[in-house]
């Protein structure tokens, strides 16, 4: 390795891509390609980062094989950030098992940092909780390690668990100070600003409430019975149960809980839940059928009792009902809770990421962009979406910055 090519890494290294394109402009090699394209992505640039490192994997001679992974995984990084969900986890698995292979320790527990936070944007707790007991953070170079507490903070947070994220959150700072890379700060800055920002609203006795996340906890860990409409299910104590995959039970359950201490009349019942104005005999018996198993899921922690008017939510004795809402509710909410976090997403991963059908994406962008509270950025397959106005950079990369050498 020349030293230019060390000084350009170097530069990376710090968070100065400006520096390493004044060592790399003029050269065409490689190492030079891939270096110039990690630039570029940490500039905004990611078409062109794209496009400068695919070339230097074809340069990559057959012996280059550690160099020609290293490229690859800056690729499926850059495809995470710009929101290709579909398609870069067969890239990162096929990368980490190169870099493994290869001995590259650090890049391969990168590639899995990289998974886990692309199961944390599809809402797969689970699974990021197991890739994250799983790294070995001391293998992670250290902006990398930013980024991990940073999806650690970001699954408690999902998981509402406060302190933990808090914990997760002054990590990230004191590695970001570490680090002296003011991208990484602003990206810690962004992200614990979610812990003052609504999560919820809150609906008891016909009054609402926003709330911030550690009220939310709070709630749920209350005596209080707990309609939470974020997660579809009940909680109460330590018992929950989820209804996501009953949205019938779950429109009757919140119709209730709403209404609660009063009662809802089966007619307003029957037009929020089934869209029926004028009821017949059948409506009225499906209509007691679902309530039926409603008590039925129901046992144990809450019950629903017929009232000359219609039904009413009995919660435990002594228990209030509240019901926990986003703090906007439709599509153009839950689009703008995922623009939130500054980056730019294409059409069809926030489709996935929202579980929508692309038509009905698509009318939401579109009322959105003519509210100026969203902007396109490019044309075709490579539009994305972001939150209008887009600041500074459109997104910090965690990209490795040692690419070529050891």
């Amino acid at each position: 390795m020349d030293e230019l090519i060390r000084a350009a890494a170097r530069a990376l290294a710090v968070g100065d891509p400006l520096g390493t394109l004044n060592h790399m402009a003029r050269r065409d090699d490689a190492a030079a390609l891939a270096l110039r394209g990690i630039a570029m992505a940490q500039l905004g640039d990611l078409d062109r980062a794209l496009s400068l490192l695919r070339r230097a994997v074809r340069a990559f001679g057959p012996r280059d094989g550690l160099a020609r992974a290293r490229c690859v995984l800056a690729q499926a990084e850059i495809s995470l950030v710009c929101r290709d969900l579909r398609g870069s986890a067969q890239v990162l698995d096929a990368a980490r098992a190169s870099l493994a292979a290869h001995g590259d320790r650090t890049n391969a527990a990168h590639a899995d940092y990289l998974q886990a936070r692309q199961h944390l944007l599809l809402g797969r707790l689970e699974r990021t909780e197991q890739l994250l007991e799983h790294i070995d953070t001391q293998q992670l170079a250290l902006p990398s390690r930013v980024g991990h507490a940073l999806v650690l903070a970001g699954l408690s947070m999902r998981r509402l668990r406060v302190a933990e994220a808090r914990a997760a959150l002054d990590r990230a700072q004191a590695l970001a100070r570490s680090c002296g890379i003011p991208s990484l700060l602003a990206e810690v800055h962004d992200a614990a600003q979610a812990l003052q920002r609504p999560a919820a609203r809150a609906a008891s006795r016909g009054e609402h409430k926003l709330l911030k996340l550690d009220e939310v906890e709070s709630v749920i860990a209350s005596p209080a019975l707990v309609v939470d409409a974020c997660r579809h299910r009940v909680l109460h104590r330590e018992q929950a149960t989820a209804l996501a995959s009953r949205p019938v039970l779950f429109a009757l359950l919140r119709a209730l809980a709403e209404a609660w201490p009063g009662d809802m009349p089966r007619a307003e019942l029957l037009l929020r839940v089934f869209r029926v104005r004028h009821a017949d005999d059948s409506h009225r018996a499906r209509l007691r059928v679902e309530l039926g198993r409603l008590r039925s899921t129901l046992r144990g922690c809450a019950g629903v009792r017929a009232t000359s008017a219609g039904f009413v939510l009995e919660p435990p004795p002594g228990a209030e009902v509240v019901v926990l809402a986003p703090p906007e509710d439709g599509i153009h909410a839950q689009v703008r809770a995922l623009l939130a976090d500054g980056q730019a997403w294409s059409s069809s991963a926030l489709a996935l990421a929202l579980d929508l059908s692309q038509r009905s994406l698509q009318r939401a962008l579109r009322e959105l962009a003519t509210e100026g509270q969203a902007r396109s950025i490019g044309q075709g397959r490579a539009r994305r979406w972001a939150a209008d106005p887009v600041p500074g950079f459109p997104t910090t990369l965690l990209l490795p910055g040692a690419v070529i050498g050891g």
